[in-house]
């Protein structure tokens, strides 16, 4: 009888969306690859069949839970799942989840990994507790130098030990040399956009500080030059249950005169297409992000990217090379962006494109996130 390989169990609330999932998934389907089992513990989601498809394995749990008997509840679930399956580290994703895998992991003796994927904020004593979380393990992964050095300032408990890790990008899934000018064309005219509009593509669940308003107002102060006549732009993404925030947009669309001009396009599952199909990708987060994977992505498919001047932005996009760093919320300064890159020429932009993909293939690939992860592990799995 053959011994049981020796398994990584991820732990998130979801597999819907986002940047945490994705690379959940991705460092999933590597473990595969390097002769371990891949558990993910979650309450799964829309990005289930992918997990399937990387050869990872869900464990179905309430992950999201903050009550703290539903924690503890879930902390001996997971103990009994490392003794059974063969865990040997335990890896958070989540503060939720954190809390009942450092539970679990203590119990059982095995590492403790988080990741740190966002930036939580701490407007009291207990917030600041339950955030703690994220650096009570053996190891902290930053998936920025930005976010690592939020962590390193805005905190006295420091960790034990801070790996910066940033996001990878799938350059395979991202190239725009594998996507054809019929799929370009077809989910442009889904979007109602002509041959000769210009497309500003605005992706990101749709919540207040991803900075959509941002957008509208910008094109609304463009509207005014008939010379921009042509640009148009959609908004991509659910608003997953802020249907109040969803309506909101809706309605400052219609009073600035822009219904033939923004589109909320809903979840876009071929991302990849999106971008290709677009002229410019924005990214107008007003909060910092804190590694943005919207502005690597679209680089990745070679478009240019005007983003936010703050978090991970700053080094995921070369300012005045690969695109554009405007100020947070800043409507007027993005509406000069769009401009800007709108007055380019299509061969101009396409060497602001060039080269933010050399960039990201560079420094942001996913097999790269892949391999450091992976060997940081091994090196927690060796003490």
């Amino acid at each position: 009888m053959s011994e049981t390989p020796p398994a990584i169990l991820q732990i998130i609330p979801a597999l819907d969306t986002g940047g945490a999932e994705r690379t959940a998934i991705d460092v999933a389907g590597a473990l595969v690859a390097a002769g371990f089992s891949a558990l993910i513990a979650s309450e799964g989601g829309r990005m289930e069949d992918e997990l399937a498809a990387a050869g990872g394995e869900l464990i179905r749990m309430n992950a999201a839970a903050k009550a703290p008997h539903t924690i503890i509840a879930n902390a001996y679930a997971l103990r009994a799942l490392i003794r059974s399956r063969n865990v040997k580290l335990i890896h958070a994703r989540s503060r939720a989840p954190a809390w009942s895998a450092l539970l679990a992991a203590r119990m059982a003796h095995v590492p403790f990994v988080t990741t740190y994927h966002g930036i939580y904020n701490a407007s009291n004593a207990l917030k600041r507790f339950y955030n703690s979380v994220m650096l009570r393990s053996d190891a902290v992964i930053a998936n920025s130098q930005w976010t690592a050095a939020h962590i390193t300032r805005e905190y006295r408990r420091q960790p034990k030990r801070l790996a910066v890790i940033p996001r990878g990008v799938d350059l395979s899934r991202f190239d725009p040399a594998g996507i054809s000018p019929s799929r370009m064309s077809y989910l442009r005219k889904s979007w109602g956009v002509g041959e000769d509009d210009f497309v500003a593509l605005l992706p990101g669940r749709l919540t207040r500080w991803k900075g959509q308003g941002v957008l509208i107002e910008a094109l609304a102060q463009l509207r005014v030059d008939k010379n921009l006549s042509n640009i148009r732009a959609v908004l991509a993404g659910d608003a997953q249950g802020r249907d109040a925030y969803e309506a909101e947009l809706r309605k400052n669309i219609e009073d600035a005169g822009l219904a033939g001009t923004v589109l909320i396009a809903g979840h876009i599952e071929d991302m990849a297409t999106a971008y290709a199909a677009s002229d410019v990708v924005v990214s107008a987060s007003t909060d910092p992000e804190a590694f943005g994977r919207v502005a690597a992505e679209a680089s990745a498919m070679a478009r240019p990217v005007i983003a936010a001047d703050h978090g991970g932005a700053r080094e995921t996009v070369l300012a005045n090379v690969s695109g554009l760093l405007v100020g947070p919320g800043d409507a007027p300064a993005l509406a000069r962006a769009v401009a800007h890159i709108a007055a380019m020429s299509p061969e101009a932009r396409l060497v602001m494109g060039r080269a933010g993909r050399a960039h990201i293939a560079n420094n942001y690939s996913r097999d790269r996130m892949c391999t450091e992860t992976i060997a940081l592990y091994r090196t927690l799995l060796v003490r």
